[in-house]
């Protein structure tokens, strides 16, 4: 009888292994900030997410970042999360996110296959946006963040819109302006600080 290796772990499987690592009287239902990568331990990657993170009462930060996870779920119970950071996975869209849209401050799922942003309306206490090189290539998915009235950061860079913007003969300073036309009340894009003058020119343009 041969021997399979899992091909996946399971959250539940992840949150055991990182009991494991914790120090005598920790308990991983008590974290605030919760990291289940794999690639440290040598794990399969994990590509579901499933109820067992429902037991994460206290975590504000959920960190599932290079794994094969291909769609958001299993939310339910996460109370205190404020950041969900799922970059370098497999995502295609924003979904799952109902149960944490009275707390979810920040979203990071950058190095996706995000093509639209269809449902992110319902973060209206989202602060930070980070959804670097995904596949957005409609500049209307971005008026969705319009909704948005705590937004102030948004990393897009990488994405469709911006590399055709860009081999279309478009500089930064008009992709910037572009997405802030759309976006005035943003304070960091890409990483750089909106300065007074560049928000005007933006807003001159709407």
């Amino acid at each position: 009888v041969s021997l399979r290796c899992p091909t996946m772990t399971t959250c539940k499987d992840a949150l055991k292994k990182l009991q494991e690592t914790l120090e005598e009287g920790q308990k991983v239902e008590e974290l605030e900030d919760v990291r289940l990568c794999m690639v440290p331990w040598q794990l399969p990657l994990i590509t579901k997410m499933d109820a067992s993170l429902g037991t994460l009462k206290k975590c504000k930060h959920l960190r599932l970042s290079s794994n094969q996870i291909d769609r958001i779920s299993a939310l339910g119970g996460m109370e205190s999360l404020e950041i969900l950071s799922l970059a370098r996975n497999q995502l295609k869209k924003i979904e799952g996110l109902d149960p944490v849209v009275g707390t979810l401050k920040q979203l990071w799922i950058s190095y996706n296959n995000i093509v639209g942003l269809a449902g992110i309306e319902k973060l209206q206490n989202l602060e930070v946006l980070y959804m670097s090189n995904n596949k957005v290539h409609d500049v209307k998915e971005v008026e969705r963040l319009q909704a948005l009235p705590k937004l102030t950061e948004f990393l897009f860079h990488g994405n469709i819109y911006h590399t055709r913007f860009l081999a279309d003969g478009g500089d930064e300073k008009e992709y910037r302006l572009e997405i802030l036309k759309r976006l005035p009340n943003l304070k960091i894009l890409d990483g750089v600080h909106v300065e007074d003058e560049e928000r005007a020119e933006a807003t001159g343009r709407a």
